[in-house]
C-alpha cells in the first residue's frame, strides 16, 4: 500500500492524455488565452484614446468660465 506501482502510472499517463489531448493543446489554448487579453487590452486602449478629446476640452482653464453667448453681445452704434 506505500507507492505507485508502474499500472498506477499508466493509467495516470492515459487519463492525463485524454483530458489535455497531448500534441500542445495546452499550449494552443494558452496562446487563445494569450490573443484574448492582447485584443482586450487594445480596445481598453482604443476606448481611452476616444475620450481623451473629450475630457481635454473641459479641462481648459476657462472651460467652465466661458460666458454664455447672450452675455458676450456687443451692441454696435450706427449712429
Amino acid at each position: 500500500m506505500g507507492g505507485l506501482s508502474i499500472w498506477h502510472w499508466l493509467i495516470v499517463l492515459v487519463v492525463a492524455l485524454l483530458l489535455l489531448g497531448g500534441r500542445g493543446r495546452v499550449s494552443a489554448m494558452m496562446g487563445d488565452l494569450g490573443k484574448g487579453i492582447k485584443s482586450f487590452k487594445q480596445s481598453m486602449a482604443e476606448e481611452e484614446a476616444d475620450k481623451k478629446p473629450q475630457d481635454a476640452k473641459m479641462n481648459e482653464p476657462d472651460a467652465l468660465n466661458a460666458p454664455l453667448p447672450e452675455q458676450n453681445k456687443t451692441t454696435i452704434n450706427q449712429g
